[in-house]
Parts: C-alpha cells; structure tokens; sequence
C-alpha cells in the first residue's frame, strides 16, 4: 500500500502528516513501514541525521539496471520499525517514478510518500499511482483556489486547522471535491516535539488521534 500526501501551497504541514502516517502505520504493521521523502524535511522531523546519502534521486537516476535491493540499502533506519527513504541531492528523476510507486505499493511493508508542495514531475508521477492521494491543507482560500488546477486529484483531505480561517469543513471538501478523512486541530505541542526533532518518539497524541482514521 502507498498513501502520497501532498498540498497546493507550502506551510500547509504536510511533511508532518506524513511523517506522523508513517510512525502510525509502523505501530500498526508487524512488517513495519516506509516513508519517502520526496520532499527532503524528514530527517529534520524525526530527528536523524541528515548525513549525505545517495537516496531517491540516486536510485531514480540508476535507470533499469539497478538491483533489485537497491531501494533497501539507501533505507535509514527511524525507530520503532519506521524506515526512511531519504530524498538525496540533486533532482528527481520523472522516468523512473512510476517504478517507485510500483516498488512502494507491492511491497510488505505500508509506504507513505511526502509529495510537498512543488508538484515536481516526480511526485506528481509518483502520487498518481499511489492508493490513495492525501491533499494535506489548511481552510485557507489561498490555498483551496490552487487544488482544482493541480495535477493531482486527492481521494481525501486532512485538514489542519488554526484561528483566524472560516472556511468550513464543507466548504473544503467541495473545494477539493473530495471527503475529510482527518480533521486536526493545530497544536503546540506538535511543534515542540519537530522543533525538538523527537515526533518519532513523542507522537503527539492529538496528533495520532486526529489521524486514526486516515490509517
């Protein structure tokens, strides 16, 4: 299985929905899971060392005759059975990210892809053919008037939500044309545990029960 989590617009958080998808689908799955990150925030969040690494962009780059482990030895362990796949440097290679999906989705393990912001080629590739498409977004008019021109059509919405928007639920879901299936409400002690780099290890807990049903 593969969930591509991405948002019209930046600052919507969606690299800590990602991150947050994972650790809960690692607590969940005997085999563990995988987070991708197309984005190159992960490492920041979960508190790992951002070291150089080959990553996605090596392995999208190494065309066909890649191993067939390739993808396992770029992994950086995250705790508590999470893997991580780092993004690496450089960019992202179009060719090759339908392949990755592919890999993520048929896989043992459940897979979440942070697709950013950028509608890069790449990600687009990728969350097209993920099984299910998470738009990750704030009731923001800003960023709902993007979601209809995207490259991307979401299969549903985490919301985020903070003071001083009033757009409803009802409202973002036909602006997405698509239904909430997590509503979170913004939290300070989220963003204690990503600026402190431990959300792998002290996964809020409004957090993890906002998203309960997105899993």
């Amino acid at each position: 299985m593969l969930v591509a989590c991405w948002s019209a617009k930046g600052g919507m958080g969606t690299s800590v929905v990602a991150a947050a998808l994972a650790l809960l689908l690692a607590r969940r799955s005997q085999a563990g899971a995988v987070l991708a990150d197309m984005a190159g925030d992960a490492p920041h969040l979960l508190g790992i060392d951002d070291s150089p690494s080959p990553g996605l962009t090596a392995w999208l780059a190494a065309g066909p005759g890649v191993p067939a482990d390739a993808l396992t030895r770029i992994e950086v362990p995250a705790g508590g059975g999470l893997a991580l796949l780092p993004r690496g440097g450089g960019a992202l290679a179009v060719e090759r990210a339908g392949v990755l999906a592919a890999v993520l989705a048929a896989g043992p393990r459940p897979a979440v892809a942070d697709c950013g912001s950028t509608f890069d080629p790449a990600t687009v590739a990728l969350a097209r053919r993920a099984d299910a498409s998470y738009l990750v977004t704030r009731p923001c008019y800003l960023a709902l008037r993007r979601v209809p021109g995207a490259p991307l059509v979401p299969t549903g919405v985490v919301l985020v939500r903070d003071d001083g928007h009033v757009l409803s639920r009802d409202d973002v879901e036909q602006a997405a044309r698509a239904p909430v299936i997590a509503d979170l409400v913004v939290d300070p002690s989220v963003a204690r545990a990503v600026d402190a780099g431990v959300l792998r290890s002290r996964l809020p807990r409004t957090l993890a029960r906002g998203l309960r049903h997105a899993v």
